[in-house]
């Protein structure tokens, strides 16, 4: 097997940046990732052997099968190495070798082994249907061919060890102790001591979305919580459903979103349900996959692939490129989070929102009446809060030349868009009909999405959830990009007073945004939150410094910290300017 060296050119990097890019600028990332795949395999093999693994032969027959299997047809191993949970399994394997550490306590997944490089072969053998006989882990009476699916058998009659998996002209079987299990040709469907892997597809506009719900491979998303179980066929048939609305919405959109996400994504994970809302999550260990918990609408999971595609991306660009320095403690203030971000995070939280703000720039046009308006103000409230988040990060000193040169490109997307109309009002809901305001996105590697309280009390909004105000202050003197940095600081040192049992109800600004810079007003528009006067009754309350809300109903107070200044605005000041 071959090991190309991969390049991102400058026009590609310069694509990337702009949020979108399109097809052409998404492959060199995926082709990529398949040779990281296939390096790391490579690397369990050679580590099993050089550190004398009790599986390095199992290893090494496994990887010869591959080879032999990638002459015959290199599609099947193709398939085999690009899906996502192998990276996540290579990576562990690996780094369990190299390390001189014991994993802690339920530390290792199942197949966290050379071994299972024999299984990665058998499923590729399968594939092309390609004459084998392997022998494969087997770990509580599972065994798990990647891209493919599970034997699973009674754990009492076969204990952990191996299995042989054969490929013939009569089909695929598994021989396990005194049980035998029949693959079916069509590996899709479920039978006697055997899942298979699903897919669901999407066509609309001439172009299909193909995607694989994966909800039984053990590495299937890594370092995440409330992985669901197998879904049903029912749920799956409802999840096709809901996907080929959601890809209707997408392909119809202008723009380049749907041709990323058919080049990036392959896979779904389910998650479980949470309380409350919805949640997503992407992972650099398993680039192409995207975890979810049940979709409710197709508006939703556009959405979703919408803001995990672009975490994908950014996912597989930074394994090429280092856009940012490393981490040296400092903290930024995110709008999308409760808690203060390293610039890698605020960069990847950035990329993300600019995705979903480039979605509803187009979708909210193709709404009407309430819809429509919710449509509005997501644009807005993600439009302008990536653009806080650029400036921060363009002074912060924390980026690279080519991470400066990447979020300048986001920039200056941002600015095109500034100038979008972007209508005032409240959305008035029909009898029995209950607003949802747009969601509230917690961290990245598990992002949970909340409904807030209603706000249709504060006047001035736009749909209850934004309102832009003019806050004017004294230009910031000296060094400004100095006294950002530091003003960021300040930030960080108030978080926790923010979060004391409930989500973040308060939103900080850097004045910066607001003070006449170059002699230039500077319009801010903020995002309101809920229950903002109780929070700024606390924020001021650990402060020695008090801050009043203005008599004549501007929508501001500043409160120093370093000796710089960090704008509040409270939604009991809205109401008082809207009256």
């Amino acid at each position: 097997m071959n090991f190309p060296t991969h390049q991102i050119s400058a026009s590609t990097l310069s694509a990337l940046a702009t949020g979108g890019g399109g097809a052409d600028a998404v492959r060199p990332l995926v082709i990529a990732q398949h040779s990281k795949h296939l390096l790391l395999v490579w690397g369990v093999m050679d580590t099993s052997g050089r550190t004398g693994h009790a599986q390095a032969g199992h290893a090494r027959r496994g990887y010869e099968l591959l080879a032999d299997v990638q002459r015959h047809a290199p599609g099947a191993v193709e398939a085999v190495l690009r899906h996502p949970s192998v990276g996540a399994w290579a990576d562990r394997t690996l780094r369990l070798m190299l390390s001189e550490e014991r994993p802690a306590q339920g530390a290792r997944r199942a197949g966290d082994e050379p071994a299972q490089l024999a299984a990665l072969a058998a499923a590729a053998a399968i594939r092309a249907r390609y004459p084998c006989a392997m022998e494969v882990p087997v770990h509580g009476g599972v065994i798990t061919l990647p891209s493919v699916g599970q034997v699973t058998l009674p754990p009492e009659s076969v204990p952990d060890g191996l299995a042989d998996v054969r490929y013939t002209p009569r089909g695929a079987r598994v021989i396990a102790g005194r049980h035998l299990v029949l693959i079916p040709r069509d590996t899709q469907a479920d039978g006697p001591g055997w899942r298979g892997l699903r897919a669901v597809h999407a066509t609309a506009r001439g172009t299909t979305l193909r995607l694989m719900i994966d909800d039984l491979d053990p590495h299937r998303m890594p370092a995440i919580e409330g992985l669901g179980s197998r879904l049903g066929h029912a749920e799956v048939a409802r999840w096709q459903r809901i996907l080929r609305r959601a890809w209707n919405l997408l392909a119809n959109l202008p723009g380049t979103a749907a041709e990323e996400i058919e080049a990036a994504i392959r896979v779904l994970t389910p998650l479980r349900r949470p309380a409350d809302g919805e949640m997503s999550a992407t992972s650099r260990e398993v680039f192409g996959c995207v975890a979810l918990s049940p979709p409710t609408d197709g508006l939703t999971l556009a959405v979703t692939l919408a803001h995990e595609a672009q975490h994908a991306k950014l996912g597989g660009l930074l394994d090429l490129v280092t856009l940012t320095r490393p981490d040296d403690g400092q903290r930024f203030y995110a709008p999308w989070r409760d808690d203060p971000r390293p610039i890698g995070a605020l960069l990847q939280g950035a990329y993300a929102y600019l995705g979903v703000s480039g979605f509803w720039r187009w979708q909210r046009q193709a709404e009407q009446g309430a819809a429509a308006a919710r449509g509005h103000a997501e644009f807005a409230r993600w439009r302008d809060a990536v653009a806080m988040a650029t400036r921060v990060m363009l002074v912060s000193g924390q980026l690279t030349e080519d991470g400066r040169a990447f979020v300048a490109g986001m920039a200056a997307t941002l600015r095109t868009w500034a100038d979008d109309e972007v209508p005032t009002g409240r959305i008035v809901n029909g009898p029995g009909r209950q607003r949802t305001p747009p969601a509230d996105l917690a961290p990245a590697s598990r992002r949970q999405q909340q409904n807030r309280p209603s706000m249709d009390s504060v006047p001035g909004c736009l749909d209850g959830w934004r309102v832009e105000i003019e806050v004017k202050a004294p230009a910031l003197p000296g060094d400004l990009d100095v006294r950002v940095v530091r003003a960021q600081r300040a930030v960080v040192a108030v978080e926790g007073v923010l979060r004391q049992g409930r989500r973040l109800v308060l939103r900080l600004v850097l004045a910066q945004v607001d003070g006449e810079v170059g002699g230039t007003p500077k319009r801010h528009r903020m995002i309101m939150a809920q229950e903002v006067a109780e929070a700024a009754q606390r924020f001021l309350a650990q402060f020695p410094r008090r801050m009043s809300l203005a008599q004549d109903g501007q929508i501001a107070g500043e409160i120093r910290r370093h000796g710089e200044r960090i704008v509040m605005v409270a939604a009991e000041a809205c109401v008082q300017a809207g009256q």
